[in-house]
């Protein structure tokens, strides 16, 4: 998710421009000699169909409409193929590199690929379980037991009866799977994007750490939210922690609806506090909304799961934690605001947020790894990534 949203850590960006930005080059990316072509292999002349074509049809044109197309499919799966070996090389690459990438990857047609989805699925779900373990619940967070955090591994919080009686029965999210999930990074790409209503048809729409979906803006990133995160940071910088501020933190949190608000509590210990802070204060003024807690132990899997792939970070983005739980708990993902580049395709500047150019904090994250991963998933089927503007209505 883009866009320097703050992660779901300590002042952590997410998925939105990488974690620090110039202008050439990717942060500690090493200059690659220039941008790579990727040349399609040679194109076979197709046979003709086994069906006769009626007299009336220019066979002619229709051969090479197929061959046209086939020389489409062929530079497509080079693209992928391109991508894919950029993921292992150890060159580094430059920003302009990637945009070279992606604009060559909007012109080939997303297709769904359902066995690569189910495939990765299933991958996702052996190492992580988002289904039973993305949220701390009393299933997986047994009364009296010691939970280790996810970053200060070596520290443990004893799951009191208090605490436990914080936790929902189970973590399943209401009906599973959704349908179509939208997952919508903070990233300056959705500016005048038209893809609010796109958005807001789906059955499940995440975002990250507290974004505006309100006034003029709301026709760009949409209205509705099921599930947005909360970085502890925004709560003590924005609402000093809630010791006063507490109806400002109510009144902004109220175009939400009835989303759960997804805190890491158990991630740092300095987190702790803070994030029962807010569970509270919802508590106590019967807000609509409702505080749930990342599971530590999910968040460690998933870190893992993804450095084997080559995303070595300290942390992974909020972003790209959504995301992943979403590939898991949703049946179609497709992605609004990822945009980790300091322009469009077009040469244009972009902003890193869409509601601001605040950039993050530096060496957090993995965000070109990241998005490399993402672009690999669209290019397999498995989600879709908006690239630009939605078509509208």
């Amino acid at each position: 998710a883009p866009a320097g949203e703050e992660g779901a850590g300590r002042g952590e960006p997410v998925a939105g421009r990488g974690a620090r930005r110039s202008p050439v080059l990717w942060p500690g990316w090493e200059e690659d000699a220039g941008i790579a072509t990727v040349t399609p292999k040679v194109v076979r002349a197709l046979r003709p169909p086994l069906t006769p074509l009626p007299r009336t049809e220019n066979r002619t044109t229709v051969n090479k409409n197929g061959i046209y197309q086939f020389e489409q499919a062929s530079k497509c799966k080079a693209i992928q193929d391109n991508i894919l070996s950029s993921s292992v090389k150890k060159k580094r690459y430059t920003e302009d590199y990637y945009l070279h990438i992606v604009t060559k990857l909007q012109n080939c047609t997303w297709i769904r690929r359902p066995e690569e989805s189910m495939k990765f699925r299933s991958e996702l779900a052996s190492c992580c379980d988002a289904v039973h373990n993305f949220i701390a619940s009393q299933n997986n967070s047994p009364l009296g037991s010691n939970m280790s955090y996810e970053v200060d591994s070596k520290k443990t919080i004893l799951i009191t009866e208090d605490i436990f009686k914080m936790l929902p029965v189970s973590s399943h999210l209401s009906v599973y799977p959704f349908k179509t999930c939208a997952v919508v990074g903070n990233g300056g790409i959705l500016k005048n994007s038209s893809c609010g209503a796109e958005i807001d048809r789906s059955d499940f729409v995440f975002r990250c750490n507290l974004p505006p979906t309100v006034g003029s803006i709301s026709k760009d990133v949409g209205n509705k939210t099921n599930l947005v995160t909360v970085n502890p940071s925004i709560i003590a910088q924005k609402y000093n922690k809630l010791n006063e501020k507490k109806a400002e933190f109510l009144e902004n949190i109220a175009v939400y609806g009835d989303a759960l608000l997804l805190l890491p509590a158990f991630s740092f210990r300095s987190n702790t506090a803070t994030s029962f802070k807010v569970y509270h204060t919802l508590q106590e003024f019967k807000a609509t909304q409702r505080a749930i807690f990342f599971h530590p132990t999910y968040l460690k899997s998933l870190a893992q799961f993804w450095r084997t792939k080559g995303v070595k970070a300290y942390r992974l983005s909020s972003g790209f934690m959504i995301t992943s739980a979403a590939l898991e708990l949703c049946e179609n993902v497709k992605l609004y605001g990822f945009w980790p580049f300091s322009k469009s395709m077009e040469k244009m500047p972009i902003s890193h947020h869409y509601y601001d150019n605040q950039l993050p904090k530096p060496g957090f994250h993995a965000m070109p790894k990241e998005y490399n991963q993402i672009l690999q998933l669209h290019g397999k089927g498995i989600l879709k990534l908006q690239f630009g503007k939605c078509e509208s209505d």
